[in-house]
């Protein structure tokens, strides 16, 4: 068995979904081992657009398995969802989807909590997108959690409704928070609960490594910078993020572990609250919003934009010991006079090139080299070198800095507008 690593390295949306689609077909297994229905991984093929949440992204492929792992927090009503869009799009998924046991589940409460927390933060709110993510990992490590596997128990409904009792009265006492369609929610949540059943629900770590000669992709979700540890806490997500994750998410030995393909953006993008040293406050930024359509396929929220910052990039090539690179949407950057990527930091007056404890915008000053850009629309070549030369000089010194081959280029949002080098 071995298992290759795919992750975000970034604040999320670097285009991990297209890549796992793109590479998909060599494996022969893909599992998303942390996050939930927080992460919106978008894959276009054949004129149609497909936006997974909790699902894997190697579910298009025919021949590759596909599990979502004990480290991945589901949320049924969701999750029903997307299998029945899967449906509707003649995409077959009984005899190539599984579930593992371990994995947790939102509760209709768990979205509650998350709502009020949220709303008692006042304008320290961290922009949470009120999945119910945060409370499901804080019932799984104050080990209260319900779990796929508690739903083939003859003593779930007991379980599920003294969780729900517990939640409520943490509501009405700290949050005095009440909904009013609470009754309604946990019954088309029960009614998806019915769903899931009818899935292969399996015990993920002894199914993963009961099968010696396969090739595993581990599928993550969100992006490095919003690592509960390593990320810009605290306006991070709540579950761990990097590649030391996917042995935890997955039960798999780290010694399992081959290749970890890291993806970013040509320039970088987050959503909600947080800092952002490189953000584009001006007429570029708005122009790459437009461009790359960076607007939240889970949220709908507009992304913030700024240029690609290569301190932050270099740590977290570091933390996630990254073997090779993806760079996507170099094609939103297309006729941008001048370009720029943020290659050291001004803080309390020392230039340095690593991230502080504190990224604090206001005392984080980014310093700037400028590369010239390229008006070529890039996005039906399908060779490297015929690229133009200002958006290979630009590749190029990437690889130099990071010291780590970009084996794979995306010059659009399609599955066929991808350089594999």
């Amino acid at each position: 068995m071995k298992v290759d690593i795919l992750l975000g390295l970034q604040w999320g949306d670097e285009g991990k979904g297209k890549i796992v689609d793109f590479i998909g077909k060599k494996y022969n297994l893909i599992g998303r081992f942390q996050g939930g229905p927080n992460a919106g991984h978008t894959i276009k093929f054949n004129n149609q657009t497909h936006v997974l949440h909790t699902i894997p992204s190697g579910i298009f492929q025919k021949k590759t398995e596909n599990l979502i792992g004990n480290g991945v927090v589901i949320d049924p009503i969701i999750f029903s969802n997307e299998l029945l869009k899967l449906k509707e799009n003649n995409i077959k998924y009984n005899n190539n989807l599984y579930i593992s046991r371990k994995a947790h589940l939102i509760m209709p409460t768990h979205r509650y909590l998350d709502a009020a927390s949220e709303i008692a933060k006042g304008n320290k709110k961290v922009g949470s997108t009120l999945k119910g993510i945060g409370p499901t990992y804080m019932d799984k490590t104050g080990r209260n959690g319900l779990r796929v596997g508690d739903i083939e128990s003859k003593d779930f409904q007991k379980k599920f409704k003294s969780l729900t009792k517990k939640h409520n009265q943490i509501l009405k006492k700290y949050y005095s928070y009440q909904n009013s369609s609470q009754k309604k929610d946990i019954d088309i949540w029960l009614k998806s609960i019915e769903n899931l059943k009818k899935l292969n629900i399996v015990d993920g770590e002894y199914f993963i490594n009961k099968r010696k000669k396969i090739q595993i992709l581990a599928e993550g979700a969100q992006g490095t910078l919003l690592d509960v540890d390593f990320g810009s806490y605290p306006f991070v997500t709540s579950s761990n993020t990097i590649s030391a994750s996917a042995c935890i998410g997955l039960g798999v030995a780290p010694n399992k572990i081959k290749k970890v393909i890291g993806i970013f953006k040509a320039y970088c993008t987050r959503v909600g609250s947080g800092p952002f040293p490189t953000e584009l406050n001006d007429k570029i930024g708005k122009k790459i919003q437009k461009n790359g359509h960076e607007f939240g396929s889970t949220t709908g929220r507009s992304r913030r934009c700024g240029w690609l910052d290569l301190p932050s990039l270099k740590y977290a090539t570091m933390i996630n010991g990254v073997t090779e690179l993806v760079i996507t949407k170099i094609d939103v950057l297309t006729s941008i006079k001048k370009i720029k990527i943020c290659t050291h930091y001004k803080h309390n007056g020392k230039k340095i090139n690593y991230l502080p404890f504190n990224i604090d915008t206001e005392k984080l000053k980014p310093i700037y080299k400028e590369f010239n850009g390229w008006n070529d629309d890039v996005s039906q070549i399908n060779k490297f070198e015929r690229l133009p030369n200002n958006l290979k000089n630009y590749i190029e010194y990437l690889e130099k800095e990071l010291m780590i081959p970009i084996k794979i280029v995306s010059v659009g949002p399609d599955r066929s507008e991808t350089i594999h080098r």
